[in-house]
């Protein structure tokens, strides 16, 4: 889809969009065409009720007095409370009525907003996450079924203003492109290795890409790790990205780590079958990291960050760890595995030691699909955080809030500490069956040193969405791309 912008000229044919704040305010161009169409778009309104309500549309078709096929009124709520996050959710709704047209207008003066030009090019970014599609594999598909729209034309005042914030949203987009896509492939296609190939192709953007394989790992005594991948005939990898786009790239990065399970089986702990065909997303934490490394190197941020993606698969061979095994982790600290099903946090014990030990980060941020137990407290509504530091969990939260992939803070303490100690090692990998996802968040804690802040997502429940979210449709949301950005942003960019 092509997106454009330019200054207010009312086409005389296609299909326009109107945007109308609550309580039926139309902007000049709007209350222009409603004479020239006669009053037909008001009395649209009144006799279908529209008010402007947010993401609410009303199709106005061959409207009188004009050649136009039709005017599209979307409701965008009070204008003192349309901020970014609401036109995104605007330009998505938009896409959901015009996908079968081929080329729209949007005329975007409504009534009483502020900075204009920026809500401008956010909705036409929230258009274009709406407009994602995973079609490689399909060989037939109904012609009905497919999108037409080729063309959005953006109008505004100040329209050059517009296309420059769009710019860092495209790249923005793009990150969150990339991460759906790997989420969305199957385990046959995207394994470790097959991973590390595709992140490769952020060299072209500018960003550093490294990846240690076994070997390396083992003299490393990544045990932790290893382990779970070891039942696997595909190789474990240890995938890093590197964005130094601060003044100074010698200066301490942020760390943003990823669970990378490209296939969870459970293990000897062997999941039920039912569903066992979701457990092609347990890498959606890594998905995560590599859509903001790519957003981060598109837009040019000033920053420092270290991407680093724990990639293995966990299947049941005759060489697969067994339900009470003792490994020892890269930290040196030894852990009773009772449950091979409980293996992402195994994963990301090891690489939270080899992110401080190799680059001493400002902070650390990981993102998991940890826990069940965080679906069964959340749902798909938001995303668990955990952290050792207040002042880097509510930034977090704020960052999510601002973009709507919203965080809840959950607790974390001593009494949760003690379900996970062993009797033959320094710790097991799970709790007692209860609060499941704060003594994962506790098993954690443990590979983190002390003065380092830490926060800890666990997006079990918002990576996947069959039924789709106001952003996404159904399947992978990329949920986590535009949090992190917003958090860097905000937060650690000169």
């Amino acid at each position: 889809m092509n997106i454009t912008f330019a200054k207010i000229a009312v086409p005389a044919q296609g299909v326009v969009v109107l945007p109308v704040t609550e309580g039926n305010k139309l902007g000049g161009e709007g209350k222009k065409l409603d004479k020239r169409t006669r009053g037909t778009i008001s009395a649209a309104m009144k006799a279908a009720e529209f008010s402007g309500k947010r993401d609410k549309t009303l199709s106005i078709f061959v409207p009188a007095g004009t050649k136009l096929a039709r005017i599209v009124l979307v409701g965008l709520g009070a204008a003192k409370t349309f901020d970014t996050n609401a036109a995104e959710r605007a330009g998505a709704a938009l896409y959901d009525v015009l996908s079968k047209d081929t080329t729209v207008t949007v005329v975007f003066d409504a009534d009483g907003l502020t900075d204009a030009p920026k809500l401008a090019a956010h909705l036409a970014a929230g258009a274009r996450l709406k407009s994602y599609r995973f079609a490689k594999y399909r060989t037939k598909e109904d012609k009905d079924a497919k999108p037409k729209l080729k063309s959005l034309a953006i109008q505004c005042d100040n329209f050059a203003g517009a296309k420059k914030h769009h710019a860092d949203l495209t790249a923005l987009v793009d990150g969150v492109f990339i991460t759906r896509d790997l989420v969305t492939e199957p385990a046959n296609i995207i394994y470790p290795e097959s991973f590390v190939a595709r992140a490769r192709d952020l060299t072209k953007d500018g960003v550093k890409v490294e990846a240690l394989g076994e070997a390396a790992m083992k003299k490393l005594g990544m045990g932790a790790l290893l382990g779970v991948g070891q039942g696997s005939e595909r190789e474990s990898q240890l995938l890093v990205l590197r964005w130094d786009g601060a003044k100074n790239k010698s200066a301490p990065p942020l760390a943003i780590v990823g669970k990378g399970v490209c296939f969870d089986t459970g293990g000897i702990s062997l999941k039920p079958p039912g569903g066992m065909w979701d457990m092609k997303w347990d890498m959606g934490g890594a998905g995560v990291v590599v859509g903001l490394m790519r957003a981060l190197a598109r837009r040019k941020a000033p920053v420092n960050v270290v991407g680093l993606c724990g990639l293995v698969e966990n299947m049941p061979d005759g060489r697969a760890q067994r339900p009470g095994d003792v490994v020892t982790s890269m930290s040196g600290q030894t852990i009773e595995v009772l449950n091979t099903d409980a293996e992402g946090r195994l994963v990301l014990a090891d690489v939270l030691t080899y992110a401080q030990q190799r680059f001493k980060p400002k902070a650390i941020v990981d993102l998991a699909t940890l826990t069940g137990a965080i679906i069964a407290a959340l749902s798909d509504h938001y995303a668990g955080i955990f952290s050792n530091n207040d002042d880097l969990s509510n930034q977090l939260t704020a960052a999510g809030q601002a973009v709507g992939e919203r965080l809840w803070r959950l607790p974390m303490g001593d009494e949760y500490d003690r379900d996970i100690k062993s009797p033959i090692a320094d710790m097991k990998n799970i709790g007692g069956g209860k609060a499941g996802s704060i003594t994962a968040a506790q098993f954690l804690q443990r590979f983190i040193d002390k003065d380092m802040p830490w926060a800890h997502l666990d997006i079990a429940g918002v990576v996947w969405n069959e039924k789709g979210t106001p952003l996404a449709p159904g399947g992978s949301t990329g949920y986590g791309v535009r949090l992190l950005n917003r958090f860097i942003a905000d937060n650690y960019e000169a």
